[in-house]
């Protein structure tokens, strides 16, 4: 169900950003300079006719021109949120009318100032709905872009309209081949073209004076001139339309929309049908604009908390490792009490040997390996018996998950301090050691060992070794400067039985019983600290599915504890500190800037197919250096070599897609409350990059 949804909702997503796309069109500005090509089939009517072409009649052509001393002034491109109120209100300063050719998609999002336009006396033409040359499209485009016209004025004001002017269209004798096969659609259409005479040239933004100039006829014939009331900045067209209106009535001339110029009506009532199917793309129009708008706000967001992450991790993170290797620092006394390693088994024959052998040599004195074989169905027991040790013993439970196979094995445990290691991690003969020393602080509750992927041969094990290295190293770093470590790993942590026991132990309540169980420590007031010093190597998914299975759990477990603990919020004491801190931490980096993050990519495609993509290219290559900084930051306090870097880029191509519908198929899962059973994994044994693998 969560899949579909998530699919649905793409798709969704998908559609509206091609809606957002083809209402967006960028256009330039209609000129009118002749064009040179050839006009062989314009007939000679047209090209020394009047700039209204009606091809209604059928095969019948006729034009007209204006009538003596009369002006018909055309706005093009609009309507404008900021210009055309201006225009209209010079004009009714005057009680001077005008023809107003409308662009569709912006009529569908400035509804009332298309309807002050038809209620003030002025007439509406079509100027397509994205303003493409149409010209240069399949005939069906071009039916589609001026009926969807039809219906955005039909939705604002309850008319249609009769009059078309094809964007970058010329004057008549201008016309070329391709322009009259665009007019004979039009035609076709029951539309009249209307060009014009004068062209004001306001695009190029001359200054007031030249625009008043460019439309001052000469004689006494009539003109149909050319204005833009959107586009760009038109104060100079306000201020120019200011003067001009009150020269040429000086000079004797009035002026007239262009039907009524040549006795026609351009604006009849439009069918019932009409406005309800152009409320329909309104609304389509509306909505697109709406999440394309909500978009951007939330990419700048997911900027926003990758600069504030970065500026955090560089920050702190750099001085948490440097104050920990500092001369001066220490937990306090050695801590050389021994220790109960547990380690839950199901079904791990290919790995239990290497990962107890190693736990079996740690260096720690009095270690003891307890494996708590969870039901297995395989030689895992087996696996173990034939290990021969004299510090590692078995028992056998029950089938009952990860949870309760670790709580039987607190409770079979001997000692005060208790590891606990994932079956399928092999760690460093000190790492017990070294993970066990801060509880040399009474007030540490459980510390988090340092896990690293054992298995990094190919790409996909590479890509989860920087993963781990900065996703979750570097960040255990940052969250242990705040207090607010929000999961000691299952491949590697130790605990005080006094916490566990004041927590209740692990919990099946969450498919993170890891997270569940920290954030329960953390509330009950005890500290929570990391030791990069404590390293352990995992086996991580060799396959994409078995990856995809793995952090599906991770991610959907995660909210799922971050739900359970919700109340810490408002609570008081530790436990509120950690709710406002550490759960804020969460939200902000582990749940919502991974949520958002693919926006990054889906805008960065966005403005690579349809804005400026020199300026998306430095915008989305500045966020992979941005990644490349961190990534160097991280495995240079984690001693790592470099070398697997050179996959950085591929991984945030390709790696971190997959890791977006993990996390959005998790986030659906939640929300629409889909229970999600235990996801097991298969594991191969190989454990190539781990040190102590061989022993």
């Amino acid at each position: 169900m969560a899949g579909a949804l998530g699919l649905t909702l793409l798709l969704l997503l998908a559609t509206v950003i091609l809606v957002s796309v083809y209402t967006d069109a960028g256009f330039s500005p209609d000129g009118t300079t002749p064009a040179s090509a050839s006009n062989d089939r314009v007939p000679e009517k047209v090209r020394d006719g009047g700039p209204v072409i009606d091809l209604t009649g059928g095969g019948e052509v006729r034009t007209y021109g204006m009538p003596a001393r009369t002006i018909a002034l055309t706005f093009d491109d609009g309507p404008d949120p900021q210009w055309t109120p201006k225009i209209l209100d010079v004009l009714a300063k005057h009680r001077t009318p005008a023809t107003f050719f409308v662009v569709g998609s912006q009529v569908a999002r400035h509804p009332s100032i298309t309807e002050r336009i038809a209620r003030e006396g002025h007439e509406l033409g079509g100027h397509t709905f994205t303003h493409p040359d149409l010209a240069e499209l399949p005939e069906w485009r071009r039916e589609m872009e001026n009926s969807q016209t039809q219906l955005a004025i039909a939705n604002a004001t309850g008319r249609s309209t009769r009059l078309m002017r094809p964007p970058y269209s010329s004057f008549a004798d201008a016309l070329t081949d391709k322009d009259w096969q665009t007019v004979q659609a039009v035609g076709a259409q029951g539309y009249l073209t209307v060009l014009d005479t004068m062209d004001s040239e306001d695009w190029k933004r001359p200054g007031a004076d030249a625009i008043v100039r460019n439309l001052t006829p000469k004689g006494n014939e009539g003109q149909i001139v050319l204005l833009h009331d959107a586009g760009g900045d038109r104060a100079q067209t306000v201020a120019a339309l200011d003067r001009l209106i009150p020269i040429l009535q000086q000079r004797g001339y009035r002026f007239s929309t262009v039907s009524a110029a040549i006795g026609g009506q351009a604006n009849p009532a439009a069918g019932s049908d009409a406005v309800w199917r152009g409320r329909t793309l309104v609304w389509t129009v509306r909505i697109s604009d709406a999440v394309l708008n909500l978009l951007w706000v939330l990419l700048i967001t997911a900027g926003g908390l990758i600069v504030i992450r970065t500026l955090i991790l560089f920050l702190f993170a750099w001085r948490h490792s440097r104050h920990r290797h500092g001369p001066d620092w220490s937990w306090g006394l050695p801590v050389n009490t021994p220790v109960t390693i547990v380690v839950p088994a199901y079904n791990e024959e290919m790995t239990i040997g290497p990962a107890v052998r190693s736990l079996a040599r740690s260096v720690h004195p009095g270690v003891e390996v307890l494996v708590v074989d969870d039901g297995s169905t395989d030689g895992t027991a087996d696996a173990v018996r034939e290990i021969g040790l004299k510090n590692v013993r078995i028992v056998r439970i029950p089938n009952g998950g990860k949870a309760n196979a670790l709580n039987a094995g607190v409770r079979l445990s001997r000692n005060e301090l208790i590891v606990m290691v994932d079956a399928d991690t092999v760690v460093e003969a000190e790492a017990v050691h070294r993970l066990v020393q801060p509880f040399a602080d009474p007030r540490v509750g459980a510390v988090a060992g340092n896990v690293k992927v054992g298995n990094r041969r190919g790409l996909i094990g590479k890509w989860q070794h920087i993963e781990y290295v900065i996703g979750f190293n570097l960040d255990r770093r940052l969250y242990d400067t705040f207090g607010c470590i929000p999961t000691i790993p299952g491949a590697l942590g130790a605990f005080r039985r006094a916490a566990l026991t004041e927590t209740g132990g692990l919990s099946t309540d969450t498919l993170a019983e890891d997270t569940d169980l920290t954030i329960a420590i953390h509330r009950a007031g005890w500290r929570v600290v990391f030791e990069e010093s404590a390293r352990a190597y995992t086996e991580a998914p060799a396959t994409v599915k078995q990856l995809w299975r793995q952090r599906y759990r991770w991610s959907y477990g995660t909210m799922q504890s971050m739900w359970k603990h919700r109340g810490a919020v408002t609570d008081r004491g530790a436990s509120g500190r950690f709710g406002r801190r550490g759960l804020l931490f969460i939200a902000l980096f582990s749940v919502l800037l991974p949520l958002l993050a693919p926006l990054i990519d889906l805008m960065a495609v966005y403005g690579l197919l349809f804005l400026d993509r020199e300026i998306t290219l430095i915008g989305w290559l500045a966020m992979l250096v941005v990644q490349a900084l961190t990534a160097v930051l991280a495995f240079r306090l984690d001693r790592e070599p470099l070398r697997p870097l050179w996959t950085l880029p591929l991984q945030q191509i390709v790696y971190r897609q997959v890791m977006y519908l993990v996390l959005l198929h998790s986030a659906l899962a939640a929300v629409t409350g889909r229970r999600l059973k235990w996801q097991t994994i298969h594991r191969t044994g190989d454990l190539s990059s781990a040190p102590v693998a061989g022993r």
